[in-house]
């Protein structure tokens, strides 16, 4: 992780942001000396999301076999009258169809 003070982070922004990009460094911006803020370069959200359940399987809360999810044993069954889910999406997409 770097350490920039405000100064040189504004005098040399776009080299800095190139760090971040490039890099994928971390860099803790100080004002005299003591850290006011860390700037991360940001992920893609898939990256983000697969870092995450990587996490969540290593700390032992989700266990993953490395194959596609299967879904639920059980369809989920809805209660009462009127359109079902599909119905009413393909209503609201104003599907041709129908």
């Amino acid at each position: 992780m770097g350490e920039v003070s405000v100064r040189e982070l504004k005098n040399r922004l776009s080299e800095h942001l190139r760090r971040l990009e490039d890099e994928g460094e971390t860099l803790t911006v100080t004002r005299r000396g003591r850290p006011v803020a860390v700037i991360t370069p940001v992920e893609a959200r898939g990256d983000r999301t697969a870092r995450r359940l990587r996490e969540l399987v290593t700390e032992g809360v989700i266990r993953w076999s490395g194959g596609k999810p299967k879904g639920l044993r059980k369809p989920i069954k809805l209660r009462g009258e009127g359109p079902s889910i599909s119905e009413m999406i393909l209503e609201d997409r104003g599907d041709p169809l129908r």
